[in-house]
């Protein structure tokens, strides 16, 4: 498993008349959750984007527990639960207040795509060597 987290203070902008989140906004915060675990795997969605890799969004699966409230700030954990095999890639994530409750959480999964060739492709191999050490079983002997 691997996971990160990364903090967004919840914008006046971003809600409904009641001061909500507005339910739109979550999938932008797992994009921001995402991003920020990629950056500390040591790239960039540019940097993948540069190697010929797009990961577009193919699924989305989202569950509403409690409201994110304007100017909360928002603890977005993000989760690979499982190393990927294939073109797809699988990211959880976690809304939690500032008082550690469970305010969401979701799913999405997104495909690695090569926009020349028009095709789904596998995880390039350097991504997936520095994913494998958090995945590695650890047997007693």
């Amino acid at each position: 498993m691997y996971s990160g987290t990364t903090q967004i203070r919840v914008r006046y902008g971003e809600t409904d008349q009641m001061g909500y989140l507005y339910y739109g906004f979550y999938a932008l915060y797992y994009e921001v959750g995402r991003a920020e675990l990629i950056r500390e795997l040591g790239y960039t969605y540019r940097e993948l984007e540069e190697m010929g890799i797009m990961m577009p969004v193919v699924e989305l699966n989202a569950q509403y527990f409690r409201p994110a409230l304007y100017d909360n700030l928002i603890t977005v954990k993000t989760i690979l639960k499982e190393l990927p095999e294939g073109p797809k890639i699988k990211f959880h994530s976690e809304l939690y207040n500032e008082q550690g409750e469970l305010l969401n959480k979701g799913v999405t999964t997104l495909v690695f795509y090569d926009p020349k060739e028009k095709k789904k492709v596998e995880m390039p191999d350097e991504l997936k060597h520095r994913l494998e050490k958090y995945f590695t079983k650890k047997t007693d002997e």
